[in-house]
């Protein structure tokens, strides 16, 4: 069994703590859309052809799916705060080679090493369960949660006015710097968390879940360049499933196992993960029509500059951002299963309304605030209901895996969405273009995913929120609990302990 012990924290958490974690989180997130301004040129700009380009995106999304949940359960095992700068080192290190390279291998190793930095997200939510008194906890699990979606909204305008006006390694240059920059402020800012899971770092649990994934991941990421029919294709799908199911059995043997899977299967946990798959999906659909509708000529689409097109999608981002303290009202009031809810409804609301507003541009920004909001409180609600569920020391392992079903939703929406806007696209002169049909089925595709998530939120376990705030204190009781305990033990005439309201008492004397 894995245990937790606790050693006594440096010092108490300074406030500047959580808005370091969050631009952590936002640096890696840039990561994830750093591309999005150049992707169609990527076959030009690496002398390649585009089925081969397509691997510098899905290098990052099969390696920050494989990082995610090792990085949560070494962050338990040896020190959040620690494994949160080997990701943004990492990171860094990443950039640095895409910085510096046109070549398309080259750029591939780069771009793997900078998916990475996604075990990020679960290590920060961590710390802050870990080192944040209670009152501060809601809104800051809600901004670092919501930081994947920030960080790729605000990175649109920023990328595309640099690569309109600038060499594109710029790009990579820009974000080694911020992750210089992210890593001296947790180093500086940020206490290491005084909780460890006892054991050791499950290696073949590892190496089977990254296998599986790998498996699972590559046909979903080219099956449409494969044929989705094809024998590549479905062997991969086949393997998948059987190494899954292998590793599983397995993981059910394995005395401190990398995901324990007897709490995954918990109803609150399983259903959070797969509510999270349908936020994942409904959240990329909105981040892949966008700017194509808004930069396709006129007569297709709005006819916008690169720059103008991300900042209309900007406010996504923005509001995802903005929407945190308001998530953390709500849930210290009702509770983040009615959070959820309440963003799931809002979302659906946002792509209903959105099949009808496809005529100009600032009919896309309105669109944008109201999915916006909607994703934000449902992200935010989804490391608030996994922490309620789990012991402390499995904390960043069970974020790492939230995190990882939340990518699975983005690659499955990439797929699906990318096959839908090829099958409706016109050719004009050679070239395919998307139509306002396919994306108001990309529209659609969306709300029914949301549809589903809204389904399993429903049946999510009701909590009081006072009951889910004293889950969400649990380490902290843990680490009170040790210290009576020790106190106690020591006893004699001028050792006081305080008692369960927290007031100090006599301690027992020894006879």
């Amino acid at each position: 069994m894995t245990q937790t012990t606790t050693d006594r924290p440096s010092g108490r958490a300074g406030g500047a703590v959580v808005p370091v974690l969050a631009f952590a989180g936002i640096v890696v997130a840039v990561m994830q859309t750093l591309l999005v301004p150049v992707i169609k040129d990527l076959p030009r700009l690496l002398d390649t052809n585009p089925a081969d380009a397509t691997w510098v995106l899905t290098s990052t999304l099969l390696s920050g799916a494989v990082a995610t949940p090792i990085m949560g359960r070494l962050g338990d095992l040896h020190g959040k705060r620690r494994m949160l700068v080997i990701s943004l080192a990492v990171m860094v290190a990443g950039a640095l080679v895409s910085a510096f390279t046109s070549d398309l291998l080259l750029m591939i190793t780069g771009r793997t090493l900078q998916g990475v930095a996604m075990g990020a997200i679960p290590l920060g939510i961590g710390l802050m369960r870990d080192t944040l008194p209670r009152e501060r906890l809601g809104s800051a699990m809600a901004l670092m949660s919501s930081s994947i979606g920030v960080g790729g909204g605000l990175a649109l305008p920023a990328a595309a006015l640099v690569a309109q006006h600038s060499d594109w390694h710029a790009l990579y240059f820009g974000a080694a710097g911020l992750g210089v920059l992210a890593i001296a402020l947790t180093l500086a800012v940020v206490p290491e968390s005084p909780v460890r899971a006892e054991g050791t770092f499950d290696l073949p649990g590892a190496l089977g879940l990254s296998a599986g994934l790998v498996l699972f991941l590559l046909p979903v990421s080219k099956g449409s360049d494969w044929g989705w029919t094809s024998g590549t294709t479905l062997g991969l799908f086949g393997a998948a499933a059987v190494v899954f199911l292998l590793w599983g059995l397995m993981e059910l043997r394995v005395p401190a196992p990398l995901v324990d899977l007897r709490t995954t299967a918990r109803r609150e946990v399983l259903l959070t993960n797969l509510a999270s798959i349908m936020v994942g999906v409904s959240f990329f659909v909105v981040s892949l029509v966008l700017p194509q509708l808004l930069q396709l000529p006129a007569g297709h689409g709005l006819g916008q500059s690169m720059v103008v097109a991300g900042l209309c999608v900007a406010p996504l981002g923005l509001t995802m951002m903005f929407t945190a303290p308001v998530y953390a009202r709500l849930s210290a009031r009702y509770g983040p299963k009615t959070t959820l809810i309440l963003g799931l409804v809002i979302i659906a609301i946002g792509y209903g309304g959105g099949l009808g507003l496809m005529d100009a541009a600032w009919q896309t920004v309105v669109t944008s605030v109201v999915i916006g909001a909607g994703i934000g409180l449902a992200y935010s609600s989804l490391p608030a209901l996994i922490i309620g569920a789990v012991p402390a020391s499995e904390t960043g392992a069970a974020n790492g895996l939230n995190t990882l079903m939340r990518s699975i939703g983005t690659s499955v929406s990439s797929a699906v969405i990318g096959m839908v806007l090829a099958n409706t696209a016109d050719t004009v002169g050679g070239v395919e273009i998307p139509t306002l049909h396919g994306f108001r089925i990309s529209f659609l595709i969306a709300t029914a995913a949301v549809a589903v998530g809204l389904l399993l939120a429903l049946f999510l376990p009701g909590r009081r929120p006072s009951e889910q705030h004293s889950r969400l204190r649990a380490s902290s009781e843990e680490d009170a609990n040790l210290e009576r305990a020790e106190a106690a033990l020591r006893g004699g005439p001028r050792d006081r302990v305080p008692d369960a309201a927290g007031h100090p008492s006599p301690a027992p004397r020894s006879h």
